[in-house]
């Protein structure tokens, strides 16, 4: 292959990763590149997880056998079976050597430090139909992150010392790729992330719930909204002080985060001061409002606060239209306000009628007067007033 072309290949590989927006957009985009720069059928990338004693494959492409999914969930080997991942990363990198690529056969290797290390590799490339590999270190941070690996059919030309320095080059590329999927994805995280309890915040929950909407408009998928505001935060604020008016805060961040668990695809968000919310799709109206009954026996328990005021709208109840997402909030609000001004200890749910769920009418709701001294509620967009 000639410079023009290997070049070429580089800036390919470093521009799909520049485009790639997730990790797993990542992960292709470097097996994918790598494959197809060194003339390889196929590739994977594999991550070195410490804490496990493991290597666990991200990502597969290319030609792939039965036993091979592109996106593995439980595709890993111990570390034992590969010694050189810990010699030669660890041992003798951290004492000066460079992460260079080697090549492995299907007959054994071509040559280099692996002689005794290769059995795994070796069974794997005669067992799958290649006749052989390159395996590329890829380091992150001045740490060995994992591996890129890129094979060749049996019959295809045997990669050559030529081919294990290009991979190393490749693996460099794919290391700058993966460094910048990972900022982006931290830096998404922080911005949709509640620093406190690690819940979503309110940028997350407007964003999901504007989808969630246009969802039920299109469909009519069933969108429920749970408000709920922690009851005597400003008590224990006062009293005990902060550090343990934010433990409340976030032990109830886990209540909400395991109810929350009890509806699939639920979002647990912490809106602001003692403000939470969960936002489901799909579930019927009569399971939101079950979890929420939960939520609050749960948030009863604390040894922090009062429990909660636990409102619920669901376009599975008989709310009316709900053709935006302020619409769902002010009703959802209304019926907070509704359970705190009444000391209730279940939730209140909009538009039911009974013993055990007081009616909530948007129209006829005035606006909550706040008392005396009481601290100005968190507002933000989307979660107007009620009335």
């Amino acid at each position: 292959m000639g410079e023009d072309v290997r070049l070429r290949a580089v800036v390919e590989l470093a521009q799909a990763m520049a485009a790639a927006q997730t990790p797993r957009e990542s992960w292709q985009a470097a097996a994918l590149g790598a494959c197809r720069a060194l003339s390889g059928s196929f590739a994977a990338l594999s991550v070195w997880e410490r804490d496990l004693g493991q290597l666990r494959v991200l990502v597969n492409a290319g030609e792939r056998t039965e036993d091979e999914e592109e996106f593995p969930e439980r595709e890993a080997y111990p570390v034992h079976q590969f010694p050189e991942i810990t010699e030669f990363l660890h041992e003798r990198w951290a004492g000066g050597g460079e992460p260079n690529a080697w090549v492995e056969t299907a007959e054994g290797p071509s040559g280099g430090h692996w002689a005794g290390y290769c059995h795994q590799r070796v069974s794997a490339l005669r067992r799958r139909g290649r006749g052989c590999c390159v395996v590329a270190p890829i380091v992150l941070h001045g740490r060995a992150w994992g591996e890129l690996y890129v094979a060749r059919p049996v019959g295809a030309p045997v990669f050559g010392r030529s081919d294990a320095d290009f991979a190393t080059v490749l693996a460099a590329v794919a290391a700058a790729g993966i460094a910048q999927t990972e900022r982006l994805e931290e830096v998404r995280r922080l911005a949709f992330t509640d620093a406190l309890t690690g819940l979503a915040n309110r940028r997350a929950v407007d964003l999901r719930l504007d989808e969630a909407v246009e969802h039920h408009r299109l469909d009519g998928a069933v969108v429920s909204l749970v408000v709920c505001d922690v009851n005597g935060l400003k008590r224990v604020n006062d009293t005990r002080g902060h550090a343990i008016g934010d433990r409340l805060l976030e032990r109830f961040g886990s209540i909400l985060s395991l109810c929350g668990a009890m509806l699939p695809g639920t979002l647990a968000a912490r809106l602001g001061g003692d403000e939470f919310c969960l936002l489901s799709v799909g579930p019927a109206a009569d399971e939101v409002v079950r979890v929420a009954d939960e939520l609050c026996l749960r948030a009863a328990e604390l040894e922090l606060g009062d429990g909660v005021a636990c409102g619920v709208a669901s376009t599975g109840d008989p709310i009316g239209a709900v053709h935006s997402a302020r619409r769902l909030f002010r009703l959802a609000d209304a019926a907070q306000y509704r359970a705190k001004a009444a000391r209730a200890q279940k939730p209140v749910v909009a538009g039911r009628e009974g013993s055990d769920d007081p009616v909530v009418r948007l129209a006829d709701s005035p606006p909550r007067v706040a008392e005396p001294g009481e601290r100005r509620r968190f507002r933000g967009r989307g979660n107007p007033p009620p009335g």
